[in-house]
């Protein structure tokens, strides 16, 4: 089935449902950034594969919106004639729907927006109905089935806390605000407040499922039970009753007449207006996994520095091995995606990638999130830029690093060694940042770009984002960026330091290292508790791109030393001709 021969059929299929347009988000039902084939929606619809955007279609018209990250991807992805492109934040959806749906019905699937995301769709004759069933779906006669991997125990040698003191602890906050329980509609709360992880996902280690905890801790879980072996059921123990999601209605109408907790931004509007019907109310509140989740504690710290160790083990094997090969012009996009994974596969513990690698040579660097695919692989050149960014499931911690190089053999272009290293700048002055407690993600992403701004460029992406331990490489709720939401920074959160610069049709520049979130020591004439990051990430920089002169007498200091911290931490888990390579790319600029 062809794209228009698929949006006629959708299109049929709401005229007999009765209304005339339709959101399509890029989510399943559990609203998450990574979705099984069977979630994949938008992809099938509109030929656009990103991990974010969301689509509208009318009776005569359609349109895809996404974020800067995915611009050109989806542009070259989807048919123009099919499609209006739109950027999600400069042409939000809500007022594109206000301004080409006056006066029509336009249906939605309550199962894949929550009641926060439909409040950006609320607008003068717009008229919202909810679904029962999903009209793309019935179009999608291939439609993968559901995955039903087995849910297994996460050990507490890796998760650090019980679950019983998890559900303790959590179950005490409802009892505080007088709610009878809470629905845990995001799977990674799941997973880390009963201290399973599953295979689900491709490169997120999750067992996709619905929980009920109840102030008195008792948690319902809703999840096949053919996915829980044995083994999870006696980790699960009695006070967690594994349940068919069959029976979720039921759970929720036993809620009558109580105060349930709600996340409004994390769980599908379908909870919400069940809860409703049934005579409970339903109250905004955080997930209370959510932030304790991102605070990691001492011993997921500790697993996430040893993860990255063996991680720069993995990148110091990999970037050896391209700096020989590079310069020969052998080497394709996908060739050197796969030579990293094996080298991360040889590490112990490695488990999967955290995501797809971003493998992109020259004009492809510049596409944010490119996924190198055999009809668009390439060869690695000689003389151009290369950006890889990738990141491994360890069971003791998740990794994610960007680096950017310098094929050769010949020197860098002087304006390319400039940019680089104005990213570098950015990339500096957030690692060794010391900030007030109580600041937020947003309130520092401008130090990232400074260097940029000075010259009149920036970047299209937040600069930094959650990582979870042996869970999602994206994690809420804190973020570096402008459009997060202004979550105090607090210690034991991990996130990302990347900065970037983008010239389409030419290459893109990205420097990615995670840090940890850890109390500052005090200064003599100190008055309130400060922070600062811990750098995590265990890799050089290429220094055939950076320009010293511009890099200061600061900055060089500072890679001076990170590289000197790189060399005694990898080094010992190298081979010989590694750490022989290892040695010279982390020698003093």
């Amino acid at each position: 089935m062809d794209d228009a021969t698929k949006l006629a059929a959708l299109r049929q299929n709401l005229a007999t449902a009765g209304v005339e347009g339709f959101l399509i988000p890029r989510a399943d039902e559990f609203l998450g950034e990574y979705v099984p084939p069977s979630g994949e929606r938008l992809a099938w619809l509109t030929g656009f594969t990103g991990s974010a955007g969301m689509a509208i279609v009318l009776p005569n018209k359609a349109a895809l919106f996404t974020d800067g990250r995915y611009t050109t991807q989806a542009a070259q992805q989807t048919n123009p004639s099919l499609w209006d492109q739109r950027h999600i934040t400069e042409n939000p959806p809500g007022e594109w729907l206000k301004l080409h749906a006056a006066g029509l019905r336009i249906g939605y699937d309550p199962w894949l927006l929550s009641e926060a995301a439909l409040r950006r769709f609320t607008a003068e004759g717009i008229t919202l109905v909810p679904l029962a069933s999903n009209p793309l779906d019935a179009a999608w006669a291939d439609r993968p089935a559901p995955p039903l991997a087995a849910a297994q125990p996460h050990p507490l040698d890796y998760a650090g806390t019980s679950a019983e003191e998890k559900r303790a602890t959590a179950a005490q906050t409802l009892r505080e605000a007088g709610e009878a329980a809470v629905v845990l509609a995001d799977p990674h709360s799941v997973a880390w407040l009963l201290n399973i992880r599953g295979a689900d996902l491709e490169n997120t280690p999750l067992a996709l499922a619905f929980a009920l905890l109840h102030a008195d801790a008792r948690v319902e879980l809703f999840l096949d039970p053919v996915k829980i072996p044995p083994a999870t059921a006696a980790h699960l123990g009695n006070a967690v009753q594994p349940r068919p999601r069959a029976e979720l209605p039921a759970a929720l109408a036993a809620l009558a007449g109580t105060k349930v907790r709600i996340d409004p931004e994390l769980t599908p509007a379908w909870f919400t207006q069940s809860l409703r019907t049934a005579g409970a109310t339903p109250q905004d509140g955080e997930d209370p996994c959510r932030l304790p989740r991102a605070c990691k504690n001492p011993v997921e710290q500790q697993g996430s520095r040893a993860a990255h160790r063996r991680d720069g083990a993995a990148m110091a094997n990999f970037l050896a091995w391209f700096a020989t090969a590079a310069p020969t012009g052998s080497l394709t996009e996908i060739a050197a995606a796969e030579h990293l994974l094996a080298c991360r596969q040889a590490q112990p513990l490695f488990r999967a990638e955290s995501f797809p690698a971003i493998s992109g040579a020259g004009e492809h660097g510049a596409i944010v999130h490119y996924r190198a695919i055999p009809e668009s692989d390439r060869a690695i050149n000689p003389n151009e830029c290369f950006l890889l960014d990738s990141g491994g499931q360890y069971l003791d911690g998740t990794t994610d690093i960007t680096r950017t190089l310098w094929t050769g053999p010949g020197p860098a272009p002087a304006q390319l060694k400039e940019r680089f290293t104005r990213v570098l700048l950015g990339h500096i002055a957030l690692a060794t940042l010391r900030f007030p407690k109580g600041v937020a993600g947003p309130h520092i992403d401008i130090l990232a770009r400074r260097a940029l701004w000075d010259v009149g460029l920036d970047y299209d992406h937040g600069t930094g984002h959650g990582i979870g331990s042996f869970l999602s490489v994206h994690e809420g709720p804190a973020g570096i960026s402008r459009a997060a939401r202004p979550v105090a920074l607090q210690p034991g959160m991990i996130l990302s330091d990347e900065p970037g610069f983008y010239l389409p049709g030419h290459y893109g520049i990205r420097i990615e290292n995670l840090v940890l979130v850890q109390q500052a020591p005090a200064l003599p004439d100190q008055q309130k508790p400060f922070l600062q990051f811990e750098t995590l990430t265990l890799a050089p920089y290429d220094r055939a791109l950076i320009d010293l002169p511009l890099l200061g007498a600061a900055g060089r200091a500072w890679v001076d030393s990170y590289h000197a911290e790189v060399l005694a931490q990898v080094a010992p888990l190298c081979e010989a001709a590694t750490a022989a390579w290892l040695k010279a790319a982390c020698a003093p600029l």
